[in-house]
């Protein structure tokens, strides 16, 4: 344990500062004076235009014998058609399938910028933009109860649980409001963004510290420190590239988990009883 901690010591006195929130603040620098231009927003825009081209790609160029691109459009599609869509919402799953599929498709992108060259940063690490993603499948699975059922008998549905006796509705209505209306989009910003911010940030703790004891464990006066700190530090920076492939799948389940959130809450805002 004293070897350890000699090897440890420095990190926290030597100069080595190891990365924090305030690396995931990102201010402007592509327009001057502009904050608002970062990288969070460029990058959706990236992605917002990488989607439709993808998908218009792929669609005007449909073949019997697919190819390879076609291949993996095609998975992509049945997954959201019939393994989040179809599934959850039934007969009336077309309505709202372009939704769906463009927020997936959105949403992969975007995990996926915080592991692939030259982003290195997942935009959804950044809470407004899942808060805004959030607040966007919020308006949509409440417009959608409300254009089945009404303005009344959507708010009846959602407060009242079919069943529920008079005397516990003072009870249950303040516990369902809050938890359709306000949990439910806090709770999917929070999971899309708690997962990639706290993936990225593992990522980084390894890469900065790895590299610092690969540059500076020579240097430490520990008779120990030097060698084991080295050793340390090249196992750190070699385990950053498995954290980083499990990272690929971290961005694909986030994504695919917030797309099936939405059309459950969709499928649960349009049915005729709670």
């Amino acid at each position: 344990m004293g070897t350890l901690m000699n090897i440890l010591a420095p990190l926290e006195t030597g100069g080595y500062r190891p990365p924090g929130v305030e690396d995931f603040r990102l201010s402007g620098g592509f327009i001057p004076g502009v904050d608002w231009f970062n990288k969070p927003l460029v990058q959706a825009i990236i992605a917002a235009i990488l989607v439709i081209l993808l998908w218009w790609l792929v669609a005007r160029r449909l073949k019997v014998v697919p190819s390879k691109s076609q291949f993996l459009a095609e998975n992509a599609y049945d997954l959201v058609r019939n393994g989040i869509a179809r599934d959850i919402l039934g007969q009336d799953f077309r309505k709202y399938l372009p939704y769906l599929l463009a927020l997936f498709s959105f949403l992969l992108i975007n995990n996926w910028f915080g592991i692939f060259a030259p982003f290195m940063y997942p935009t959804f690490s950044n809470i407004g933009y899942a808060y805004a993603f959030a607040v966007m499948s919020w308006f949509i699975y409440n417009g959608a109860g409300i254009a089945k059922h009404g303005l009344g008998g959507y708010l009846k549905n959602s407060l009242i649980p079919s069943g529920v006796p008079l005397w516990l509705t003072p009870i249950i209505v303040p516990i369902e409001f809050l938890s359709n209306f306000i949990v439910r989009p806090v709770t999917l910003a929070l999971r899309l963004f708690a997962n990639l911010f706290a993936g990225h940030l593992v990522v980084l703790v390894f890469v900065v510290g790895g590299a610092w004891l690969l540059q500076n464990g020579a240097t430490m006066n520990h008779a120990m420190a030097g060698p084991l700190g080295q050793v340390a530090g090249g196992v750190a920076y070699v385990f950053s590239f498995a954290i980083l492939a499990l990272e690929i799948l971290i961005g694909a389940l986030q994504a695919y988990v917030f797309t099936v959130l939405t059309a459950s809450y969709v499928q649960s805002a349009t049915a005729e009883a709670h």
